[in-house]
């Protein structure tokens, strides 16, 4: 009879050097970036619960005075501040909802069917989109004139058009692309007609990229100041409203106030983000790998 007996080989892994360094100096590039990135965000937060006299007053002198909610109460007491936020949550879901629909069909055409002109189509859109608001303001201006819009919700939200439909019908459209066509041809093999595949096959589909770009050009709308400055003059938004804030007299600008009410804005959206950010990964990273 034989025994056969097994020996365990413990295999002794040495970590060079050179990957710990590595591993440092990218933690610490990342610990940069975050620092970067959030500080303004942080000394903004730390500004608004700070009396208006400290914030002049050197960072050590203002970190060491005393914590209020006075310039929040002073926010939310101003009128203009909530006709503001009204403005601006009308003009922004109206834009994402339009530039959203049109998004939808231009994508599927775009993502699905071959046509002459379809190349030029696509840079033509990156084209506009990469175009300044200076350059289309003049023109912009003149037809809204015209068309008696001036004032008017309906004229921002189609002047929100010029950079909400580029960037959707540009998203939406790589996002269709990566769609089987197999589910078209399921489609059509039951007899449904583009408009149906389109609606009850594709859209389904769709929900983590429409997710996505709606929020993303929802938050463009959101912040966008030179439209709105420019086409409205009483039914300002939000942030045309925080800007023209005044103090006591016309040589002060109430900094604390602004703070304030620059962080109530924001969260918003850091809330909107948060909900559906599981849907925001999965519509950036979709199409990226191929199975």
């Amino acid at each position: 009879m034989m025994t056969i007996q097994r020996t365990d080989q413990v295999v002794k892994t040495t970590v060079r050097p050179t990957v710990v360094i590595q591993s440092v100096l990218f933690t610490v590039l990342l610990l940069v970036i975050a620092a970067y990135l959030l500080l303004p965000f942080v000394w903004g937060v730390i500004t608004s619960f700070k009396p208006a006299s400290a914030i002049f007053e050197g960072p050590a002198k203002m970190m060491a005075a005393p914590w209020t909610l006075d310039n929040y109460a002073q926010v939310f007491a101003y009128p203009g501040f909530y006709k503001g936020l009204l403005n601006s949550t009308i003009v922004s879901l109206g834009a994402v909802l339009l530039s959203l629909v049109v998004g939808v069909f231009a994508a599927y055409a775009l993502g699905k069917y071959k046509f002459y002109g379809k190349t030029v189509i696509m840079y033509v859109i990156l084209a506009v989109s990469m175009f300044p608001q200076i350059a289309v303001l003049s023109g912009l201006y003149t037809m809204i004139q015209q068309a008696k819009l001036y004032d008017n919700p309906l004229g921002l939200i189609f002047s929100y058009l010029i950079f909400t439909i580029p960037f959707s019908v540009w998203v939406l459209t790589s996002f269709v692309r990566e769609i089987p066509n197999e589910l078209e041809e399921a489609a059509m093999m039951d007899g449904a007609t583009p408009l149906q595949t389109l609606i009850q096959v594709i859209l389904p589909v769709m929900g983590p990229a429409l997710v996505t770009t709606g929020l993303l050009a929802f938050i463009n709308a959101w912040n966008e100041y030179l439209f709105a400055l420019t086409f409205m003059s009483q039914n300002r938004t939000i942030p045309v409203v925080i800007a023209n804030y005044s103090g006591s007299s016309q040589y002060e600008t109430p900094w604390a106030n602004i703070m304030a009410a620059s962080i109530l804005v924001t969260v918003p959206l850091i809330v909107l983000v948060l909900i559906f950010q599981k849907n925001i990964v999965s519509g950036l990273t979709s199409g990226a790998v191929k199975g």
